[in-house]
């Protein structure tokens, strides 16, 4: 009895050895390219309190974080350094065959293809988006015919008999013009085939993301589905993305410091019932909408200046009995183009202070308490947030 005693005590102190000694591992700084080939690799390797470096310079890749938690006090960051997460890749001419002269077809572009991808899709030509006056929120013009294409022009047509139901999987073949008798080969066109710069699935926490610039994959530059918490962005960019510059949705928390959304569908779109927090940002050159805030989510703007060219510019909103409901602090609303209205929908709320609207008006049908609405944004201040290629 005395031997199995001693055993036991011996077992739960070797235990206990271990327990201690992995939770005070060292924090490790892990270098993409030098300790690990890729983003993925080191997410993968990644623990409680490393940080994940990339350098700064463009990758083909995005990072994708699914069921990752660091600890409390102990994050795990990725660190971009000013790295840019491309969703695109330049043609592979050799699946691509002559239909006629400077038209061209694929059958196979990439998998999963569906209706909601092929309404944001886009091509860039010699850098250039082509929409083809198409956006996920906003006007979906007809797909043309592909002999009604002109040169840096793309159309889709579905092919039924390659779909399996009850897949909502689309199949068919994209169409691409140029001119004739150029070469496809130095034509110049890249296809985004990247979903997302910034993924997120399932539970994740106490994560870092920072210094890291998200453009041209065909949905959302920063999308953050599932449950997170403690979760902070800082100093993000999504430039030219097919969807949202970000999104939130399920019951994703977090907050974001630092943030540029230039050309994509719609600057910020959160959804569900997430919680989210967004400080320093500029918006602009939206399609859709510039701000789009549903459901019965929480949702903070403070320190933002937004040059609006959207088609809808400004949207807060419940579904069915859900409240929606959006704080705004010190922000400036600037429309470029045509007046638009902003639409506080009967089942949202929005509390500002500090707001300047420019060639905007708010359509208040649901509860709209805006404290001291003679004091604007503190618009000098304000403008340290403007990129100078937007300062006049």
């Amino acid at each position: 009895m005395a031997l199995r005693r001693s055993f036991d005590q011996g077992m739960r102190a070797l235990s206990a050895a271990i327990i201690v000694s992995c939770t005070s591992l060292p924090a490790r700084d892990i270098h993409v390219g030098k300790d690990v080939p890729t983003i993925d690799a080191a997410i993968k390797l990644s623990a409680a309190g490393d940080t994940i470096h990339l350098e700064p310079k463009v990758y083909s890749e995005y990072a994708g974080f699914y069921m990752k938690k660091g600890e409390p006090g102990k994050p795990i960051t990725l660190d971009g350094h000013g790295a840019t997460l491309e969703g695109s890749d330049p043609l592979d001419v050799k699946q691509w065959r002559a239909v006629s002269p400077g038209l061209f077809a694929n059958d196979d572009l990439m998998p999963g293809l569906s209706d909601a991808v092929i309404g944001r899709w886009f091509f860039l030509f010699d850098g250039h988006m082509q929409h083809m006056g198409r956006t996920s929120k906003g006007k979906q013009a007809p797909l043309k015919k592909p002999e009604e294409l002109q040169p840096g022009e793309w159309t889709f047509v579905k092919d039924p008999s390659r779909e399996k139901p009850p897949s909502r999987a689309i199949f068919g073949t994209f169409y691409i013009k140029i001119e004739e008798g150029k070469d496809l080969t130095k034509a110049n066109i890249r296809a985004p085939m990247r979903s997302a710069g910034v993924q997120f699935g399932g539970d994740n926490a106490h994560l870092v993301i920072r210094n890291l610039t998200a453009t041209h994959p065909y949905n959302d530059g920063f999308n953050i589905h599932g449950d997170c918490r403690d979760v902070v962005f800082e100093d993000i960019r999504a430039i030219e993305c097919g969807d949202d510059g970000i999104s939130a949705h399920e019951t994703a928390e977090y907050s974001v410091d630092g943030f540029v959304s230039i050309g994509n569908s719609t600057g910020i779109c959160d959804t569900v019932a997430a919680r989210t927090s967004y400080n320093r940002v500029f918006i602009a050159d939206c399609i859709g909408y510039d701000l789009f805030f549903l459901d019965d989510g929480r949702y903070k703007l403070t320190n933002a200046v937004i040059y609006s060219k959207a088609q809808n510019p400004f949207t807060v909103t419940g579904r069915e009995d859900k409240r929606c409901e959006l704080d705004l602090d010190n922000v400036l609303f600037r429309r470029l183009v045509e007046p638009r209205t902003a639409l506080i929908a009967a089942t949202a709320v929005v509390r500002a202070k500090r707001i300047t609207l420019e060639n905007i008006n708010f359509d208040a049908r649901g509860e709209l308490k805006h404290e001291n609405p003679d004091v604007g944004a503190d618009v000098v201040d304000l403008m340290k947030l403007v990129p100078h290629d937007y300062r006049p």
